[in-house]
């Protein structure tokens, strides 16, 4: 057998060190049977790295690759699980960040308890449970706090509700009811004793199936995991298990934490079935949307709290990166994830990151940064900006060269279907942009004082490249083994292909991408030193920009489209382009300073409690 070690060890001697060139010409001598390497070979390959080698240099070559080659099975034969991480660390903290690092009591809101929350029967006053399926965190903590409801009856009604409405929108993956029905027996004996452990004492939640649950199956959403059982409770479910919070459901997501489509289906949109919910965070919007639990516990790298609490209508919480330990949660990138909260409210998303936040001296990329949330914050002294080009008209593209004509039919027809595609997606936009009108005079008419800010003008998609390569190394096993073909989505922007074109990518470039990430954060860190929060639409450049630099971000719900939106392209349920129309909801992003939560929340809040979108939620009853 051909042996990689030496083999890279003389192609760096050669001066090729850190290219794609020994990945790729060992590639190629393994297709050929694990021979002998050709010039041809090394030509190939060379092609590939973009690294020119003479004919001359070749030939030189040829004795020693050939004599002192060496795979990589040492490290291969080591079965590295998803769990362990790399020995590179990374830290968003700039030398001007600032944070907090002593801990003070949390001070929420009074609580508000609409009348129709309980009604009058025959035994008395009773809870209206058709109802509390929709209410908040602060709001059931209340009731369940002063014995009013039972944390047993919520365990039972969300329960019931995610029994009755899973065959419709697909969100759950295991139902842990064993472990509730227990939990919230355990709650309401303890808060009867006068042993109350706070506002998430009792409440039913639901996590996305990333985070690893003693006893139950973790599946990752994925194919060929279906009945992976990890023998260990995640950090986040540990903390939230000591808070007193009752975990109802493991929900779903998208396949290794991409998109909505999972081995099971697709999970769907309550506020219209015919669409997914967007992802990867599928199953944990979709289920609060839909009143089938208090709060749920979702993942971002790039996008899925955004995207499908977006889609859903709910408020998610994208907390800076390293403010919540990822120990027992599934990896894509070690340099990108994060786990936060989707509720119904901004403060919920406050009291649930109290619970889960904080070192746990496992996931060494957690910073000792502390969250001090005041409901009570004086917002109106933080400083204000807002992306103004991102909430301006787009430019009309100028008319492109002119293409040449289709040379098939059925490329006639794609260039078609990419143009309706696009055209859609600009109506769409020109419709939406009197939501984000509308949030700006409101938020001027609230007294606040708008600075406009620019981002960074960096290649973000160039710096992305880090995280396909960190998630191509993350399920490298599963792309040598040919076991992604068990993955249910196939399509050429789906894992699969991405994991064997990240194969690709040369070690330079993803260092090179990793230093011009430290330039994006100095710069971002210029753009924050006078502002305390930046306004933004959820779409655009600002969502890789955050991800990579790590700052937190809130998305509320900001109004819902009427008749007049134009409909989707499609009505296909795993088409990305099946999104928008009447009736579905529309969002807005609060952006914050590294480890700045506190005011962002709060900031977040007064803007949410001035609109009140959050109080509407889906009608599925005739689904």
């Amino acid at each position: 057998m051909l042996e990689r070690r030496d083999f890279v060890r003389k192609c760096a001697g050669m001066g090729f060190a850190g290219t794609l060139l020994p990945g790729v010409l060992w590639a190629q001598a393994q297709a050929a049977g694990a021979k002998k390497i050709t010039k041809e070979m090394i030509e190939s390959a060379a092609a590939i790295a973009d690294v020119a080698i003479s004919d001359e240099h070749r030939e030189m070559m040829l004795e020693n690759l050939n004599d002192q080659a060496n795979g990589y099975e040492e490290i291969y034969k080591l079965h590295m699980p998803n769990s362990v991480a790399p020995a590179l660390i990374f830290d968003p903290v700039t030398p001007s960040t600032k944070f907090e690092t002593e801990k003070r009591p949390m001070r929420m809101s009074a609580a508000k308890l609409p009348d129709e929350y309980l009604q009058f029967g025959k035994a008395g006053l009773r809870p209206n449970y058709e109802i509390l399926a929709f209410a908040s965190v602060r709001q059931l903590a209340e009731l369940v706090r002063t014995k009013k409801v039972s944390s047993v009856a919520l365990t039972q009604m969300y329960l019931a509700r995610l029994k009755k409405y899973d065959p419709v929108l697909k969100c759950v993956v295991t139902l842990t009811e064993e472990r509730a029905l227990a939990q919230a027996k355990k709650a309401d004996e303890e808060i009867a004793a006068g042993k109350y452990r706070g506002p998430l004492h009792g409440i039913p939640w639901g996590a996305k199936d990333l985070l690893a649950t003693k006893g139950y199956k973790t599946t990752w959403g994925a194919g060929g995991f279906e009945e992976q059982m990890i023998d260990e409770d995640a950090t986040v479910v540990q903390r939230l298990d000591k808070a007193g919070a009752v975990l109802v459901a493991k929900l779903t997501l998208g396949a290794l934490a991409q998109g909505d489509v999972w081995f099971g289906g697709i999970t769907r949109n309550p506020w219209n079935t015919k669409q997914g919910s967007s992802g990867s965070s599928a199953g944990p919007a979709s289920a609060t949307a839909a009143g089938l639990v208090a709060f749920s516990i979702g993942s971002e790298t790039l996008g899925s709290i955004s995207s499908p609490s977006t889609r859903c209508g709910c408020t998610g919480l994208r907390p800076t990166f390293g403010l919540v330990p990822r120990t027992g949660a599934m990896t894509l990138s070690w340099s990108m994830d994060k786990l936060g909260p989707i509720c119904r409210t901004v403060e919920d998303c406050a009291v649930v990151l109290d619970a889960i936040y904080g070192k746990d001296g496992k996931d060494k990329a957690a910073n000792p940064a502390a969250f001090n949330w005041d409901a009570n914050l004086d917002w109106k002294k933080l400083h204000v900006g807002y992306v103004k080009a991102a909430f301006e008209p787009a430019a009309e593209q100028a008319e492109g060269a002119k293409e040449e004509p289709a040379k098939t039919p059925e490329e006639e027809k794609k260039r078609e279907e990419q143009k309706k595609r696009r055209e859609a997606a600009q109506a769409r936009q020109k419709h939406d942009k009197q939501y984000l009108d509308a949030a700006l005079a409101k938020l001027r008419e609230m007294g606040v004082k708008l600075v406009p800010v620019e981002l960074p003008k960096f290649p973000y998609s160039a710096i992305e490249t880090m995280l396909t390569a960190e998630s191509a190394a993350a399920f490298d096993d599963l792309t040598r083994s040919g076991r992604d073909k068990l993955l249910t989505a196939q399509k050429d922007y789906d894992w699969p292909n991405t994991f064997r074109s990240a194969r690709f990518i040369p070690a330079v470039e993803y260092i090179q991408a990793a230093r011009a990430r430290t330039m994006l954060m100095e710069e971002m860190a210029k753009v924050f030193e006078d502002i305390d929060v930046i306004v933004t639409p959820s779409n655009g450049p600002q969502l890789t920009c955050t991800n990579l630099t790590g700052h937190p971000a809130v998305i509320l719900p900001n109004g819902f489209r009427g008749e007049d939106a134009p409909k989707p392209v499609s009505e296909d349920p795993g088409d990305f382009a099946n999104s928008g129309g009447p009736g579905t909801p529309t969002s807005l992003t609060f952006l914050g300073r590294l480890y700045g939560e506190a005011d962002l929340l709060a900031f977040a809040r007064a803007y949410q409690e001035a609109t009140g979108f959050h109080l509407k939620h889906p009608g599925l009853e005739n689904s």
